[in-house]
């Protein structure tokens, strides 16, 4: 099968124009109070339709035909800001509209275009999509550009590692920076060492594909310097530290960091945002072979700290390090990296709710506005300084897994900061980058991250 392409998927909007049914989205107080069209509340009575969240009822007409639909939104609609995201999936095909609805045009809009996603590379849907026809009052182009940038990184994340290996995501790198007339470099193979990268090409030297850091540059010179860092192992068995059996099944997803910010990177260059960009991914696959490296080895990194490796399995951290150093090395305004980094961070908060790291104060409370405004959660946790002795090593500077298993995705986040010393501010991400179960925004499989508040964070900043 080919490799991965930036493409533009059918849209869930319906451009057409003519005919569309109605949807009346309405809450239970709607029928109570009987404040919703006559002949809909009549059936909706019949019907014992209750207008709970995410209830669907089909209206037919007074010829029996399909009239239109109820859709139920529960008493506390703000509960669930993409429920819409619901009606791309239990509403028959045709061409539709939302004729009333107590939700704002682009969170209705951007709800039911995060639901209509469709992972279909192996196994084509039978069925006919619905289409939703775009409120007037709704931001087009800033949802059409949100939801290619989701789109994006569930595909990525999504496509096993058979397709999206490191040649793969090469491949997918070089389409979005061709798609926006940005600059690729890439260094690969044992350039690594000759340019300085050592710690990428020891974590991916055993793979069949050779390890590689791509690069992209877009935006202008002279603008706020943004500089966004992505962990791209395509897989990880754990290396010689092997992974069991039930913790591999996912590993596809460890590639979910590069992912998130080619669609974070995505945004910036559609909406033009006055930046001077710089995407980093150094890309790998974690496999075992006889040159696989080993526990106990120790290496000198790109900054010439030296890290003593106490877990193969600890990987992605030694990438982002010399892909961290290098950002850095350009003292940047702005670097976020994101990661699927540790699973304490999912004991901690979940598959949902990913962590971010940062010491800078303001930053964080933006961030977290950000986040609250466009409902794409994240929480702050602290680089707790107390815990920075334990990255220590005893015949290393560093060590790549802490003894002790506390405080996991702090430590980690530690580990990293010590290859950022110039950048004005910097952010972490341990994400997940998988959704486990079925929202009304999203299916079961690879996901988003945080990546539309920081969007709307630098949309803000940059003007």
């Amino acid at each position: 099968m080919a490799p991965y392409q930036f493409i533009e998927r059918p849209s869930p909007f319906n451009s057409r124009g003519g005919k569309t049914l109605p949807i009346f989205a309405i809450t239970p107080a709607h029928i109570e109070t009987g404040t919703i069209d006559p002949i809909a509340l009549d059936w909706a009575k019949k019907a014992g339709f209750k207008a709970e969240s995410g209830a669907l009822l089909l209206i037919p007409t007074e010829d029996g035909h399909l009239g239109g639909a109820l859709f139920g939104l529960g008493r506390t609609p703000s509960e669930a800001p993409f429920l819409t995201g619901k009606l791309a999936r239990t509403l028959p095909a045709g061409d539709w509209h939302i004729e009333t609805a107590p939700l704002t045009a682009n969170r209705l809009a951007l709800g039911y275009g995060l639901g209509s996603y469709r992972f279909d590379r192996y196994k084509p849907s039978k069925s006919e999509a619905p289409t939703l026809l775009l409120p007037a009052d709704a931001d087009a182009a800033d949802i059409k550009r949100q939801l290619a940038a989701v789109f994006l990184a569930r595909d990525l994340i999504n496509v096993p590692t058979n397709d999206m290996g490191p040649d793969a995501l090469e491949e997918a790198f070089r389409a979005l920076a061709d798609h926006y007339k940005a600059k690729v470099s890439v260094v690969a193979g044992d350039d690594l060492l000759k340019e300085n990268f050592p710690l990428i090409h020891t974590v991916g030297r055993a793979s069949a594909e050779a390890p590689r850091l791509l690069e992209l540059r877009w935006g202008k010179k002279g603008h706020r310097k943004v500089t966004l860092v992505g962990k791209g192992v395509c897989f990880d068995t754990g290396g010689l530290d092997i992974k069991p059996a039930s913790s591999m099944l996912l590993m596809k997803k460890d590639m979910g960091g590069a992912a998130n910010v080619m669609g974070l990177a995505l945004m910036i260059m559609d909406a033009k945002l006055k930046v001077d960009l710089r995407v980093l991914v150094p890309v790998v696959e974690n496999s075992i072979s006889s040159n696989a490296f080993r526990p106990g080895d120790i290496y000198r990194s790109r900054k010439g700290l030296t890290v003593q490796i106490d877990n193969t399995d600890a990987e992605g951290r030694l990438i982002l390090a010399d892909a961290l150093a290098y950002a850095d090395e350009e003292e940047p305004d702005l670097m976020i990296d994101m990661a699927t980094l540790t699973g304490a961070a999912r004991v901690a908060l979940g598959p949902d709710l990913p962590p971010f790291y940062t010491d800078d104060g303001d930053l964080a409370y933006e961030l977290g506005e950000a986040s609250l405004a466009v409902d794409d959660p994240m929480w702050r946790m602290p680089l707790y300084m107390g815990y920075d002795k334990d990255v220590s090593a005893r015949i290393a500077d560093l060590t790549n897994a802490p003894s002790g298993g506390m405080a996991g995705s702090i430590t980690a986040a530690l580990f990293l900061k010590r290859f950022v010393t110039q950048t004005k501010s910097w952010v972490h991400f341990d994400i997940f980058g998988w959704a486990q179960s079925e929202r009304p925004h999203s299916q079961v499989g690879g996901e988003a991250q945080a990546i539309r508040a920081l969007y709307h964070y630098l949309r803000k900043v940059t003007g």
